[in-house]
């Protein structure tokens, strides 16, 4: 349907509005077309285009029409279409709207009645909060707000972009790399606008969920891989026994790289979260058959050694109490060899006790969705385990 005068003035004013408030909205809406459709109860996108129902739009404030279109704008910006990959499609939708409703709310915004909200998940990505509600097997209420779209309604008046594949299964991973780059470009311009403008900054929230562009799509046993090559050892080629297998592995010259591999245990991790880290593992030992790999679980104490091998059985897990960082640490210097590589491993929710001082070796940290802010370690690296789910 074509957009009326309407319609169209108060689009327009919704934008004036939010260029006022934040340049980086701001940018980030003018990259996104708005058409009308009476195919949608709501407002929705397609990822690339933004629908609103004439009818709904015009009955809001001026205040919640800003809302509802930079909530849309969010996630069509945010990628929240191509990021659903496999998952269901009714929970991910809830799981975007709490994270775009947060950030809105907290740049001051007013939501219509009804929006979603959930204060003590809203800071995360949008992964970690559906990871979280998978985890707790929350189901998906009535979801008047279901605005991410698969295909463009069929009365849409804009033609689709020039640019951009079809909704055809055929097109969909051509269409998600058109997306990721035409959202690139904004994202991007809008970053240089906000920098250099006197308007406003980037706003709260943003990084983690711009972050997670990135971070959702990371294969983190290739990740941890590309870590541990970085270790101070010779490397001569790759070696051949297993590029059978698909393992283009460097060769290690002298002795392998001996991982230790923590496994949170305390209290706080959750049976599912206690499966998923020695999921982990085990995947860990047969990705890497050049490691020597010590096994420790941990809460307030620490338990093990326990030496690992490809297809060996892993000991059940041991702990249940507080949380404690130290003992790992300390056991790893007091016994440290500085003859044989090293790296450390420790699968968490990063809520507990850290070492004053960094270790010696190099450590990578695997977090739990919804577990501390991979900034917040205070050493080494820190990658947050998200499952990672193709369209």
């Amino acid at each position: 349907m074509p957009l009326d005068p309407s319609t169209a003035r108060m689009v327009s004013a919704a934008l004036l509005r939010v260029c006022d408030r934040s340049t980086f909205f701001a940018t980030l809406a003018l990259f996104a077309r708005v058409d009308i459709s009476a195919r949608v109860p709501t407002a929705a996108t397609d990822g690339r285009d933004i629908f609103v129902n004439p009818e709904f739009f015009g009955a809001l404030a001026p205040a919640e029409q800003d809302a509802v279109l930079l909530h849309e704008v969010l996630h069509a910006a945010l990628l929240h279409v191509p990021r659903r990959g496999s998952r269901d499609p009714q929970l991910w939708n809830v799981a975007a709207d709490i994270v775009v409703n947060g950030m809105i709310a907290k740049e001051g915004y007013t939501l219509p009645d009804g929006a979603l909200r959930d204060p003590s998940n809203e800071h995360l990505s949008t992964e970690e909060v559906y990871d979280l509600m998978i985890q707790s097997a929350q189901q998906p209420g009535p979801a008047p707000w279901s605005d991410l779209l698969d295909a463009r309604p069929d009365d849409a008046s804009l033609p689709a972009d020039a640019g951009m594949p079809s909704d055809k299964d055929s097109d969909r991973q051509g269409r998600r790399a058109a997306l990721e780059s035409y959202w690139h470009d904004a994202q991007q311009q809008a970053r240089m606008v906000a920098e250099s403008s006197q308007a406003g900054s980037m706003p709260a929230g943003l990084e983690r969920e711009l972050g997670s562009l990135s971070e959702a799509r990371i294969d983190w046993r290739s990740y941890l891989w590309r870590y541990l090559v970085q270790t101070p050892n010779d490397f001569t080629g790759f070696d051949r026994r297993f590029v059978g297998q698909g393992l283009y592995l460097e060769a290690l010259t002298g002795e392998s790289v001996h991982v230790h591999v923590a496994v949170d245990t305390s209290g706080s991790i959750n049976p599912r979260a206690l499966d998923v880290f020695l999921s982990e593992v085990r995947a860990i030992l047969h990705a890497y058959p050049h490691l020597r790999c010590d096994l420790y679980y941990a809460d307030s104490a620490l338990h093990g050694p326990f030496p690992l091998t490809p297809g060996g059985p892993v000991p059940p897990p041991i702990g249940g109490g507080g949380t404690s960082f130290r003992p790992f640490f300390e056991r790893l210097e007091a016994e440290r060899d500085t003859w044989i590589a090293t790296v450390a491993v420790y699968l968490t929710d990063g809520y507990g006790d850290f070492p004053s001082t960094a270790p010696s070796d190099p450590v990578l940290w695997v977090v739990t969705p919804g577990g501390l802010d991979v900034a917040r370690f205070p050493f080494g690296e820190a990658v947050r385990l998200i499952e990672h789910i193709e369209g």
